[in-house]
């Protein structure tokens, strides 16, 4: 591939050798094309360092906000300053080392995001203690398990999330000895911790262990771990990965530099709306990046459904998304288009194809059409509070309809990002204004060098003339290793390169496309490999339905699927054919199944498939995978070995049928 105006190369490819796969040149991002990493700042080496220097520079800007409920109804946000939290975190600071805890000892903190979560995150900061966020839909068991496999001494919790805490009694006894409620205590709770030898405080008690006393913080290095932060992967445990100063001190020069390439910045008057899991290095990145760059952070109230009038009030300048976000989003505003008379319709789609057009000429988005922004599309923005100038997806991803869309009616940057826990979050991040980039996630983050690696089995060449292959990742961003298991840390780490296991494709602008998974590829009965990432990805785009798993085996020579409909669609269908019930009973209906494999099939015979790789049999599931049923992974990913157990009878009972009519 041919240097771009976005990546330069900085090593040449590598042929087969050793039993290894080719690997293609190795790139990096030309805004650090010199630099492996960052330049120094001075006195910034860990990330108590970016919380310290912010409290030094904007001590009474506000940092965190929350909603007051005032007669049971949200007011305002309420805002502690940076100097305030800090004092907050000196006195919690003191009373861990009273009880004492100190450098090395992890900390568990479990429950939603709010103040108190980034005041014991800070502490543990300030004294070297490892954070261990405690995260319950990583599964079933997955606190007890986190809490025992990392030997969790302390740990903070949402009041609420207190109960669950003691549902891993007595396992977790043996390691866990103090406990901390983000709120009160029951003189019950008090009671039962006490019987397995636990001290419990209220956030309040425990505020006054420390009182009068003072310690010093104990000296910390770069490459000290900062935080384990288990990833719920789509099998086995949950794995510890290691993360150190160093990994989040890279990634936030990197996010800077990129920005400020682009003429675009975070600064102190930036708000951010903080609701994604902080449990999740995705949020918790950014929120260093808020930290570092002194901007505020206002929590939601925890509830999803009311996520859109906690931004009205809020009115968030940054606003991080996962693509689930994004497509209600994307729907809501189509449906209302649609639904809003022929002037209105006329109107909007005129003013969204001329702002396109412009857009694609190369103008940027603030530029391509001032006066339907302020007519038409102000609307939009003022859903989104009316200050978003930066939307960042990340975790899955976004369909590339959806993202074209939003670059033109929400008046602001849509950027794509690309990253692991293992790579500390952020890789690559499309850049804002490349309407190129669409569907892509742009280049590599400055200071992160990036390759692919051929797939033979797959099918995947780096070094072809379009490049293709597992995505490696070189960087000072790059985690320290899995906690206890160095024969997972060797499987992924190899030769300083980690690899992701997603497959990507180089673009020629020098942008990366995700297209498919590694691991999920398995060989059917007559010897012919699927990739079931990259087929999914192309069934999707059928408009009937909301979400498909496919499934297939070495014993079987075709495929079969779950499908979960568009409610609304398969409702039209049913009432244009004369079919009567309500959603759970179409779903049953062998008509309506096979509505939606013709469905299938016709994208299919477009997307010109193999016919191996055609549906042959379809089962519609009314109720969308979930992580309540241990379906999905946290960040929306799919748990192949739970979705076979989930529907094993029902993949059981559609070969036998598709194989009877057949023989």
């Amino acid at each position: 591939m041919e240097e771009t105006r976005y990546i330069v190369e900085v090593e040449k490819a590598k042929e087969a050798k050793d039993g290894r796969p080719s690997m293609g040149p190795v790139y990096r991002s030309v805004f650090s094309k010199d630099h492996a990493h960052p330049p120094p700042v001075d006195g910034l080496k860990t990330c108590w360092d970016v919380f310290r220097m912010s409290v030094e520079k904007y001590p009474t800007n506000p940092m965190l906000g929350c909603r007051e409920i005032v007669n049971g109804k949200p007011d305002k946000y309420k805002w502690q300053t940076y100097k305030e939290v800090y004092d907050l975190v000196v006195k919690v600071g003191n009373s861990i080392r009273s009880c004492g805890y100190g450098k090395g000892v992890k900390c568990g903190i479990y429950g939603g995001n709010c103040s108190e979560w980034i005041i014991s995150m800070e502490a543990c900061n300030a004294h070297g203690l490892y954070c261990v966020p405690l995260y319950d839909t990583l599964g079933a068991g997955a606190v007890e398990f986190i809490i025992c496999h990392s030997e969790v001494t302390l740990a903070f919790a949402e009041e609420k999330k207190i109960p669950e805490l003691l549902k891993t009694f007595p396992n977790a006894s043996k390691y866990l000895k103090t406990l901390v409620s983000f709120g009160n205590v029951t003189p019950e709770q008090k009671q039962e911790v006490e019987k397995f030898g636990l001290a419990i405080y209220s956030w309040d008690e425990f505020l006054q262990m420390g009182q009068n006393k003072s310690f010093d913080l104990p000296e910390q290095k770069e490459s000290d771990i900062c935080t384990i932060m288990y990833t719920s992967g789509t099998t086995g445990d949950p794995k510890g990965v290691m993360i150190s100063n160093e990994n989040i001190i890279t990634l936030l020069a990197g996010i800077k530099h990129v920005l400020e390439s682009c003429n675009e910045r975070l600064h102190e008057k930036d708000v951010y709306i903080s609701y994604l899991p902080l449990a999740h290095i995705f949020d918790r990145v950014i929120e260093e990046a808020m930290i570092w760059h002194g901007a505020a952070i206002g929590f939601w109230r925890g509830d999803i459904k009311l996520l859109l009038e906690d931004i009205g009030e809020l009115k968030p300048t940054i606003f991080c998304v996962v693509p689930r976000v994004l497509d209600r989003v994307y729907s809501g505003l189509t449906q209302k288009i649609s639904t809003g008379g022929f002037v209105k319709q006329t109107m909007f789609n005129f003013a969204y194809s001329y702002k396109l057009h412009n857009m694609k000429r190369g103008q940027k988005h603030v530029d391509a059409s001032p006066l339907f922004d302020r007519v038409v599309f102000s609307k939009v923005k003022q859903g989104l509070g009316g200050n978003v100038r930066i939307i960042l997806s990340g975790a899955a991803p976004l369909a590339k309809h959806v993202e074209g869309f939003l670059r033109v009616v929400t008046c602001a940057h849509i950027m794509q990002g690309y990253g692991l826990t293992e790579t500390c979050a952020g890789s690559f991040v499309s850049l804002p204004n490349e309407i190129d980039m669409m569907g892509t996630v742009g280049p590599p983050v400055p200071y992160v060098d990036a390759c692919l690696e051929s797939v033979p089995e797959m099918g995947y060449d780096a070094l072809a003339s379009t490049p293709r292959g597992e995505i490696c990742i070189r960087a000072n961003t790059v985690f320290s290793g899995y906690y206890k298991r160095e024969d997972l840390t060797k499987e992924v780490l190899v030769d300083g390169w980690f690899h992701t296991g997603d497959i990507g494709e180089w673009q020629p602008n020098g942008s990366m496309k995700i297209i498919d998974r590694k691991k999920n590829i398995f060989k059917l009965s007559q010897g012919e490999y699927v990739a079931v990432e990259n087929l999914e990805s192309i069934y999707d785009h059928v408009s009937a339905i909301e979400s498909i798993w496919i499934y297939g085996n070495s014993f079987e020579s075709f495929l079969v699927a779950v499908v979960t409909p568009k409610k609304e669609s398969l409702e039209v269908w049913a009432e244009e054919n004369g079919i009567t019930g309500d959603f759970n009973s179409l779903c049953e209906d062998s008509k309506a199944k096979s509505y939606i494999l013709g469905e299938l099939t016709k994208i299919a015979k477009e997307k010109k498939l193999k016919g191996f790789e055609f549906i042959k049999a379809v089962h519609l599931e009314p109720v969308p995978f979930d992580l309540e049923r241990d379906l999905m992974t946290p960040t929306f990913k799919k748990k192949r070995p739970q979705l076979l157990k989930y529907y094993q009878n029902t993949i059981d009972n559609m070969y036998k049928t598709v194989n009877n009519s057949s023989a």
